[in-house]
């Protein structure tokens, strides 16, 4: 579990950064879906703090402009925020209902992703 320092700046890189990140790139990510359904979930008071906590650490990951891999490297770019959102996902993953994700394949439908 993270110190709270921690969990307080990845909360706000999410909130700050995520919307625009998936918009730029769910076109060219597998995992989009799985990104903004988790995401919904860690803003659904109902989702236990656990859970919220170690998805708001794997989509920090996500936003966060340097990481392992850089996202601009054709083809390999997202596999470490891949890895991470995955791992994450295995951990709490039955923790994000089903209309988490009916929510994120509508959000991403409605959304110009261009």
């Amino acid at each position: 579990m993270p110190d709270t320092d921690t969990l307080g700046r990845d909360t706000a890189l999410v909130r700050d950064g995520f919307v625009n990140k998936i918009k730029a790139v769910a076109r060219r990510v597998p995992f989009a879906e799985d990104a903004v359904a988790a995401w919904f979930s860690t803003r659904d008071p109902a989702t236990p703090f656990k859970v919220r906590a170690t998805l708001i650490g794997a989509l920090a990951y996500f936003v966060m402009p340097i990481d392992m891999i850089p996202d601009v490297i054709l083809g390999l770019g997202f596999t470490d925020d891949a890895a991470v959102l995955l791992a994450a996902l295995k951990i709490v993953g039955g923790s994000i209902s089903e209309a988490h994700r009916t929510r994120a394949k509508r959000w991403l439908q409605s959304i110009d992703v261009s």
